[in-house]
């Protein structure tokens, strides 16, 4: 099994934001020294709890002061920009990190409708473009010129160079998957965001439908969770309460920074909510490292997927880094 991260740059209470961008700065050059594979960033806007809005700007910085992990974005939401400008800047990207850039692209616009129509006028009609966005993406990464007719033809995306970003599509729907599917892309089910619902039809669309390419003769799915290890099952579950207050507190339409443990100890659960809690918990990937990554092992058997890519949310960061090294020893990471 192969581990990669995910990490969102969550804003988190008695903290400022800016110090969210720092730690996941300080939170990849952890993970590359414990063997991870890739580490991806996510992009969201005008988000109370999700900071990281710029992820091409965060990997440049991560390429800086690591030396080996994939570096990532989970992804780059391509309906609010032009294709032929993300090509540009991942293509600067793998001038700075060669053979170690991977271009992450979803559909979703990562913000509410307000700010998506603030990101592009256009918002409304760019979702329908996403096909045409990526084809024009994957030729422009790629050194390939468009085709006769096209008005891009002709047109580079600078710097060229030997190598190129690994286009990669996101997705929690089966319409990822059957594009992914269609051009011959690796393809990562976002596990995390639909709380598993729907993960084995789109896998099973994306195999069944998969045309291969001159890049990627195979399918190449990948599986982004939600996990927690400590080193206690206790104090996993303590720490995973930011979490699970976070998340009844969003279906109640109030987002905010991550609490901590404490903050949460202070608001006790009123009947509906401490029902959810339960049924946050029976599924949650929550534990001691040996508990979550059976857990996470079984998943993989079970969806028939070779990499898991990890997302931990907690409110000390020394928590989170400690959560990640359990897994890695767990799981059976080569450290650097």
């Amino acid at each position: 099994m192969r581990l990669s991260v995910l990490d969102q740059s969550v804003a988190v209470t008695g903290r400022s934001e800016d110090a969210s961008i720092r730690e996941t700065l300080a939170l990849a050059q952890h993970c590359e020294g414990l063997g991870y594979d890739r580490f991806w960033v996510s992009e969201h806007h005008s988000h109370p709890t999700i900071v990281g809005s710029a992820p091409e700007v965060l990997m440049a910085a991560i390429a800086a002061t690591t030396q080996r992990i994939r570096i990532g974005s989970a992804g780059v939401m391509l309906p609010h920009y032009s294709a032929l400008k993300v090509a540009e800047q991942f293509r600067v990207l793998e001038a700075l990190a060669p053979g170690r850039i991977d271009l992450g692209v979803g559909r979703a616009p990562g913000s509410d409708g307000r700010t998506a129509q603030l990101l592009n006028p256009n918002a409304r009609h760019a979702a329908d473009d996403f096909p045409r966005q990526v084809r024009e993406l994957q030729a422009w990464v790629g050194g390939v010129d468009l085709p006769e007719g096209h008005p891009g033809r002709g047109v580079t995306a600078n710097p060229t160079g030997p190598g190129a970003p690994t286009l990669w599509m996101l997705g929690s729907s089966n319409y990822g998957a059957q594009l992914a599917a269609h051009y011959g892309l690796p393809y990562a089910f976002a596990y995390f965001i639909t709380d598993g619902q729907g993960a084995e039809e789109a896998l099973a669309i994306y195999r069944e439908l998969y045309r291969p390419s001159a890049l990627h003769p195979e399918p190449q799915p990948a599986l982004c969770v939600w996990a927690l290890a400590a080193d206690t099952e206790d104090q996993a579950w303590q720490l995973f309460t930011s979490r699970e207050r976070w998340k009844i507190d969003r279906n109640q339409g109030a987002l905010g920074p991550l609490q901590s443990p404490a903050e949460v100890a202070q608001r006790p659960y009123g009947t509906a909510e401490q029902a959810e809690a339960d049924r946050l918990r029976r599924t949650a990937l929550v534990g001691s490292a040996g508990q979550v990554a059976g857990k996470l092992r079984a998943l993989s058997d079970t969806l028939q997927v070779e990499e898991l890519v990890v997302i931990t949310w907690t409110h000390d960061p020394v928590a989170r880094r400690r959560s990640y090294e359990l897994l890695a020893q767990a799981l059976g990471a080569a450290p650097a």
